[in-house]
């Protein structure tokens, strides 16, 4: 599938209205949007699945097993996080503010799947959502790097002294008369010091929340 096209997963019991989604979108622009068509509670439950890349849901309302409002429910429980539109046959109130108080994003009523507003609300949801996920990670990485600037004050302050002290230490050995025989040595012990006190400066003045790749699924800071 094209990176750029947006899968939808349509839960909807009417075979004739499930066509009729898909011929509107594909008249508002041509191979923007992929259906993937649901008819119950199970089968939706078992398409969003982690790795199957649905980007927003069309929910009807009235649906064999459980209804629309159950099955939204299911899926805030599971923590799915995937955009939902909820479609019903007319415009109820009550049923409108359920619908919200559940979380989803947006509210259409099926008369209006012929008009450009289904594919404008899918875009817009998708957005709205894409722009929440990248606050939410923004929020997410400010958090963690003030707990690791919290982390880092309290520790870094007693690695320090015996560092200097060891590079003071190496410095006065290399003057010493038998410093020749263990330059290599001593070599080695002031560019390890010299390197571990350039991280801790550079965790001094850590700005940025950014991990790479060190071994397997470990990951370290990027202090690059």
């Amino acid at each position: 599938m094209n990176a750029d096209t947006i899968h939808i997963l349509l839960v909807e019991d009417n075979k004739d209205f499930a066509k009729l989604v898909q011929v509107y979108l594909q008249r508002f622009q041509k191979d923007l949007f992929t259906i993937t068509w649901k008819q119950n509670h199970a089968d939706a439950l078992q398409e969003l699945q982690p790795n199957n890349g649905i980007d927003v849901v069309l929910m009807d309302y009235f649906l064999p097993g459980r209804n629309g409002l159950e099955i939204t429910r299911e899926i805030k429980e599971k923590k799915i996080d995937v955009p939902i539109i909820f479609l019903t046959v007319n415009k109820d109130f009550e049923l409108a503010l359920d619908v919200m108080k559940l979380g989803v994003d947006d509210y259409l009523v099926k008369e209006e799947i012929s008009s450009p507003v289904l594919p404008k609300t899918v875009l817009n949801v998708i957005e709205k959502h894409r722009l929440k996920n990248q606050l939410d990670q923004l929020e997410i990485s400010q958090q963690r790097l003030k707990a690791i600037r919290e982390t880092l004050a309290s520790v870094l302050d007693e690695f320090e002294p015996p560092l200097h002290e060891m590079h003071k230490i190496a410095g006065q050995f290399k003057q010493s008369p038998s410093a020749e025989t263990y330059k290599n040595y001593l070599k080695i012990i002031e560019d390890n010091v010299l390197r571990i006190m350039d991280k801790l400066e550079k965790l001094k003045t850590l700005k940025q929340d950014k991990t790479i790749k060190y071994i397997k699924d470990i990951k370290m800071l990027d202090l690059s």
